[in-house]
């Protein structure tokens, strides 16, 4: 294990960021700030302990309200009925805007969240990229028609909005993931109630800041604060509700589907994973060490994404960890608001405990740390990178999703060990392949059940291309050309022409 090292702060910096924005924030439901029953929920920055943002405790009736209006918006507003070069239009003019306050809201999820700052732009570069990438869907949804069904019917298919939808994000990617959903939502004409984790709710709400300044009709977009179990299950069980749209955990997304079935919702899930990296000896090495750091260390592993398993061919496998561990001792752990840090802090207390109870059962079972493996001496909540190595895949750490930064390692010796490896989860989310051989890379890419396959690369993206998972990974996908598909209905119009005989006449009346 890595020696104790004291995570320092800058007090300057952490100043001149709180002095950018207000602490206090409110919900909006029906274009107005909400502030629920006046209780507020404070968010301290899990790297710097000190009280960032205060966000009202929505409770039920709140969510109920926010349903409401996104119902009557539905149901009488312009926006269903709008013009798609409208809806483009607007959904252009909100990502120029996210590009004008891309530093506010990087500072907004860096403090919230404790992710790097020079990570966050990224991600709100990222995220106005995904809005611009809706917009040009929302001129290309179209429909189908078919005139061959003889000369007296035509056959149209038309795409409908599928009308209410509740989206209910995670903390990890605040302001991301609500763009992996919301704008091809917005879209579709479809109107929504969103839901953010009452860790990471300031984004969102400057978010619903932007939308309106960039004219979105009220009701459309309504944005409520405040825990699970008082907010976000209405918000997948009330009747009024059409469609799910989820991100988090694989125990919360069963609930929310358990609950959707009542009144057969439709549901999109998208949820853990446990992504394997396949190194085989004819790898470029440097590239796969530097991609496995990443895998196992970007957002500190708080990424359904995350490249946590390693599996090694037995004979590049005592080298590869050699490096990897190297590489994750000199990793930089500390301040998120220092534009060197690569990891930044982890989530809550409570969460790293858990992080490091995986580790800690692990050494128990056998296993050996070969880097990090603790906490790291701060007034925060910091982590040092972690290899857990002489892992089986009978290890809880094999299997469960631990959601830190933490990789573990595994050998194979055949191709077809390891395909069964990297199947040997309830997960199947990505997975990448380390071969300059095309028939391993190809072979063991399809072998592998996972949503998505990287071939000599890691979570790279791009809003082109589908994302989600098989099995407990999630259901259905977001981004992809069919990203604002997924928020409609198709309704069919069979067409007949002329006169039509009269069924119940016998023949020749």
């Amino acid at each position: 294990m890595n020696a104790p090292a004291r995570i320092a702060v800058d007090t300057k910096k952490l100043n001149d960021a709180l002095a950018r924005f207000p602490r206090d924030r409110a919900m909006s439901i029906a274009g107005r700030a909400v502030g629920g029953d006046g209780e507020m929920i404070e968010r301290s920055s899990p790297a710097h302990g000190v009280v960032v943002t205060r966000i009202p405790r929505g409770r039920a009736e709140d969510a109920r309200a926010a349903i409401a209006a996104a119902r009557l918006a539905f149901d009488n507003g312009p926006w269903p009925r709008e013009t798609a070069s409208n809806r483009a239009r607007l959904l252009l003019k909100t990502a120029d805007l996210i590009d004008r306050d891309r530093e506010l809201i990087a500072i907004l999820d860096t403090l919230e969240s404790g992710k790097p700052l020079a990570q966050a732009r990224g991600e709100i570069e990222g995220a106005a990229d995904i809005w611009r990438y809706a917009a040009s869907l929302a001129r290309e949804l179209s429909g189908e028609s078919y005139a061959n069904l003889g000369a007296d019917r035509l056959g149209v298919v038309l795409r409908e909005p599928i009308g209410v939808v509740s989206i209910i994000t995670p903390w990890n990617f605040p302001f991301l993931i609500v763009s992996q959903k919301l704008p091809f939502a917005l879209a579709a004409g479809c109107t929504c109630v969103v839901k953010p984790s009452e860790m990471t709710s300031a984004s969102t709400l400057h978010l619903m800041n932007l939308l309106a300044e960039a004219g979105l009709p009220e009701g459309v977009c309504n944005v409520v604060t405040g825990y699970g179990p008082e907010v976000g299950a209405p918000l997948t069980a009330d009747p009024e509700v059409d469609m799910i749209s989820f991100t988090g955990s694989t125990r919360v997304g069963r609930a929310a589907v358990a609950a959707g079935a009542a009144t057969l919702k439709k549901v999109s899930m998208e949820l853990g994973g446990k992504n394997p990296q396949l190194i085989f000896p004819d790898a470029d090495m440097d590239a796969a060490l530097d991609a496995a750091t990443f895998g196992a260390y970007f957002n500190a592993g708080e990424c359904c994404n995350a490249g946590s398993r390693l599996l090694l061919h037995s004979s590049i496998a005592d080298e590869f960890i050699e490096g990897l561990a190297a590489r994750a001792r000199s990793v930089k752990v500390g301040d998120p608001l220092d534009a060197d840090t690569r990891v930044g802090a982890i989530i809550t207390s409570d969460h790293l405990g858990k992080i490091e109870d995986h580790v800690t059962a692990a050494e128990r079972d056998g296993a050996q740390v070969r880097a990090g493996g603790g906490r790291l001496e701060s007034s925060g909540f910091f982590m040092a990178p972690t290899i857990v190595d002489k892992v089986t895949a009978a290890m809880a750490i094999a299997r469960a999703e631990v959601f830190g930064p933490v990789v573990v390692t595994l050998s194979f010796d055949t191709r077809e060990e390891a395909i069964a490896l990297a199947n040997a989860t309830d997960y199947g989310l990505s997975a990448s392949v380390w071969s300059r051989d095309v028939d391993t890379a190809i072979g063991v890419g399809r072998g592998v059940r996972a949503g998505t396959i990287w071939v000599n690369t890691f979570m790279d993206g791009t809003p082109e291309l589908p994302f989600g998972g098989y099995r407990q990974s999630g259901v259905g996908r977001e981004l992809g050309r069919n990203a604002v598909k997924d928020y409609t209905e198709e309704k069919t119009f069979h067409v007949h022409t002329g006169p039509r005989t009269s069924w119940w006449l016998p023949r020749g009346a």
